[in-house]
């Protein structure tokens, strides 16, 4: 360091300041220069310094990437600034101008634990040199400087014309410094360096190296651009020598090209607007060289043309009853799906040419929704292909590239057109819920045309840019949720509901298609070994919880391999059987408790109905109460709705409290908690209002909540009950928990048809359009009182009560 001490120089003076830690910059004096800060207790620094004279020491740390410095990581050395401006930006950082004014050496640290405050010994230039030596000093400097100006363009006009009228040597060596591209610890040994002299002379030392790096690179680059040029020359002659060396052969082969193109044309049947497109790309290819770029792509997208199906079309010979049998032997239920397939085909017997129906198989992972499209189109007798669109965000994926681009190519629909090479395939599109959008467009915008029965007879692939006839293919997509679907797709498809299995169809799925396809997967269909169906519905209850069966295959396989195993190793000499308390050898410790329910009648505790994406699901709503001041808590990781749902459950609870022998002004004297257990998983939604509600109820009036009964409706603060969605699902979980009563919306009770006859079988459904009612079938032994009339009259309540 170059500080002489305090006592060498008596002009020198102590200031308290705060500190602003530099990382990857040294500002010296007379150097305007804008920081960013980001860092708490650097902004806690500025906002310190505004409010007194606006002064600030800055010093560099001795490592840049130190988050969070300590007094040994911050080096002594630095500059006195003031702040000139400081701007607060979106984003909670401070961008701050800053002006040094003097070199400053750090004496202590002062003890604050919001920003770094430091004593510092302001130092003056040291000037002992005579005039006369200054001003060659200062010659020198500025000769060195224009000289490094030829090497270095990126440094403003402006400056450059200060620096050569300014005459003080000390505001031009530190001016230059700042300026220069320099590493750090050359910056900290200028700005450490109080003589003028030493700091020019090595300011001098340290141009004149950057201006001799700067030359080498110059013929470093001069050299290389010599010699790529030379090699540009040489490639260029040796192709213009290969290509008259092969001129005539290549010409002829060309010729044969274009007319076997000719010849294909000729043989394929082509509507008007396609055929005069590549007769014109034909007599184009005919005027260019074979060997340039142009050719090449002109060929590509005549090949497109040619190769592309436009009237070939599958036959089939498939009767009704033949049809039905297929989708029969490949899926178990599904009969909203099978009867849309047999009616598409009856048309079609009818009417000669008919519009490709566009389906949208929307239901829970595991259901059949990908397999049933296979099978869809097997019974149809037509072309299968897929195109999975998770994940896609580009809409060229869809419309394809225009050929301006290079490597241009068509979407993915024209693509699987090609691959099938029929124009009335089965064509699902996969995942459909699951695409997303960026700067590069929005693919589900892009299928608004060809999922639009009234417009994909001219989809407009960007690629071939004639129209394509889409009207003859059947689309079918698949989705687990309509959430993700924009409503414009989703008004273009005819979407049917796949709703979960039942335990009954499970099991028939697993006996009829599950267990032998892994069997003979495993090499076990030759042998004597069966699933006995006590063992399925183990497996079912105990070891899977899902709305489709993929899970269950995955534990059907897991056995299989087992019992491979015992096969080969000679465990099991003949035929097996497995019987349900085999499964715990195969399969380990039960995963699922089967049934839960409540084991016992509790009071602030009720048992509500879900729909998630895999089915259906019992909902436990517990209700605890503490004195307090009225303060409702709400947990379980809950949704905004359901959090809404929870006041208005109260707010109907307190206007209903006489009716339920209750104090008026009882929720003033207790805090209440209400809580959905497995916290971990997000709920939301409207429909836990009346269990909400009969939970707080029940732990209000220490009234227990039967353990065999589940309900599902959405309150409002009249007390009516809305209609839910999910009702099939809901019904399946309430069976599957055991529950023996069900309390249901009357709007939905015309949905009941749709639901399945052993799903109702053992179950009590009640249907009911009002709290009141929810609460007289609950609560038989309080005495509730009705007011007239759908509207609460609170103030009149708590008058009645008085």
């Amino acid at each position: 360091m170059f500080f002489a001490k305090k006592e060498d120089n008596p002009s020198s003076e102590t200031v308290v300041l705060p500190l602003l830690p530099l990382r990857d910059i040294v500002v010296f004096p007379h150097m305007v220069v804008p920081l960013f800060v980001g860092r708490e207790r650097s902004i806690r620094a500025l906002e310190s310094a505004m409010k007194s004279d606006k002064m600030i020491f800055l010093a560099s740390q001795r490592t840049a990437q130190q988050t969070n410095p300590t007094e040994e990581d911050i080096l002594e050395v630095g500059t006195l600034g003031q702040i000139i401006q400081m701007l607060k930006l979106p984003d909670n950082t401070i961008k701050v101008f800053v002006e040094g004014r003097k070199r400053g050496f750090i004496r202590n640290f002062l003890e604050n634990d919001r920003f770094f405050k430091v004593e510092v010994l302001v130092r003056e230039d040291e000037i002992s040199e005579r005039e006369i030596e200054l001003q060659a000093l200062v010659r020198s400097l500025k000769m060195v400087f224009e000289n490094y100006l030829t090497h270095n363009k990126k440094i403003a006009q402006e400056f450059i014309a200060s620096v050569r009228s300014m005459t003080d040597a000390a505001r031009l060596s530190d001016t230059i410094a700042g300026q220069l591209n320099l590493k750090m610890e050359d910056k900290q040994d200028l700005l450490e360096r109080s003589s003028v002299k030493q700091r020019i002379e090595k300011l001098l030392e340290l141009m004149q190296s950057e201006v001799e790096i700067a030359e080498i690179e110059k013929k470093i680059r001069e050299r290389v651009k010599k010699q790529m040029e030379k090699s540009q020359k040489e490639y260029y002659l040796n192709e213009q020598m290969r290509a008259i060396q092969k001129e005539m052969g290549d010409k002829d082969d060309f010729k044969n090209e274009i007319a076997d193109l000719e010849e294909q044309l000729a043989n394929k049947k082509l509507p008007p607007e396609p055929e005069a497109r590549v007769r014109k790309e034909i007599r184009k290819l005919k005027l260019m060289s074979p060997m340039s770029a142009e050719a090449t792509v002109v060929r590509n997208y005549v090949d497109w043309f040619l190769v592309l199906p436009w009237t070939e079309a599958s036959q089939s010979d498939l009767t009704i009853d033949d049809a039905q049998r297929v989708l029969d032997e490949d899926h178990y239920g599904l009969k909203e799906v099978k009867e849309r397939i047999i009616e598409y085909l009856a048309v079609q017997k009818i009417v000669e040419k008919t519009k490709g129906p566009i389906l949208c198989l929307v239901g829970p992972p595991g259901v059949g929704k990908t397999s049933l499209a296979k099978s869809v189109a097997r019974a149809t007798g037509r072309e299968f292909v897929r195109i999975s669109l998770g994940g896609v965000r580009d809409e060229a994926e869809i419309r394809g590239h225009r050929r301006t681009y290079i490597g241009a190519l068509p979407g993915k629909i024209i693509q699987s057109m090609k691959k099938v090479a029929t124009i009335n395939p089965v064509m699902l599109l996969d995942e459909v819920d699951k695409m997303s959008m960026d700067f590069r467009g929005d693919p589900s915008a892009a299928l608004l045309e060809a999922l639009d029965p009234e417009q994909n007879h001219a989809f407009n692939d960007h690629y071939l840019d004639v129209d394509y006839d889409l009207s003859q293919v059947m689309f079918i997509t698949t989705a687990n949720t309509l959430h993700g679907i924009p409503a414009p797709l989703q008004d273009r498809m005819e979407i049917i509901r796949l709703a979960g299995y039942t335990e009954l169809e499970k099991l028939r799925i697993a006996q009829q298609f599950l267990v032998p396809k892994q069997l003979e997967a495993n090499g076990l269909s030759g042998e004597a070994i069966s699933f006995s169906n006590g063992s399925v519905i183990r497996m079912i209850r105990r070891y899977t919880r899902e709305a489709g069966v993929r899970n269950l295959e995955r534990q059907i396989s897991k056995v299989c391999r087992k019992i491979v195993r015992r096969v080969v190793s000679g465990d099991i000499p003949g035929g097996i059987t497995l019987e349900p308390g085999d499964m715990g050898k195969y399969l380990g410790v039960p995963k699922f408790r089967y049934g839960t329910r409540e084991e016992e009648h509790k009071i602030g505790v009720a048992t509500g109905l879900a729909w998630t994406e895999f089915g259906g699901e019992l909902l436990v709503v517990e209700v605890a109460l503490m004195p307090g001041s009225g303060k409702l808590t709400v947990t379980g990781k809950l949704g905004e709705v359901m959090q809404e749902s929870a006041q208005a459950a109260l707010s109907y609870v307190r206007s209903r409290a006489w009716g339920l022998n209750l104090k008026g002004d009882f929720y003033n004297k207790i805090d209440i908690h209400i809580h959905v257990p497995e916290g971990a998983t997000p709920k939301d939604g409207p429909s836990a209002g009346i269990t909400i509600t009969c939970a707080l109820v029940s732990a209000l009036t220490k009234k227990p909540f039967p353990n065999d009964l589940a309900m599902t409706g959405e309150i409002t603060l009249r007390g009516r009950v809305l209609p839910i969605g999910g009702l099939k699902e809901k019904l399946l979980a309430a069976k599957r928990g055991l529950m023996s009563r069900v309390i249901i919306p009357r709007e939905n009770e015309k949905e009941l048809k749709e639901v399945p006859r052993r799903i109702r079988k053992g179950l009590e459904i009640v249907s009911v359009d009002h709290m009141d009612e929810v609460l007289g079938i609950i609560f038989p032994d309080i005495e509730q009182t009705v007011f007239p009339g759908d509207s609460l009259d609170v103030e009149a309540s708590f008058h009645l009560k008085q």
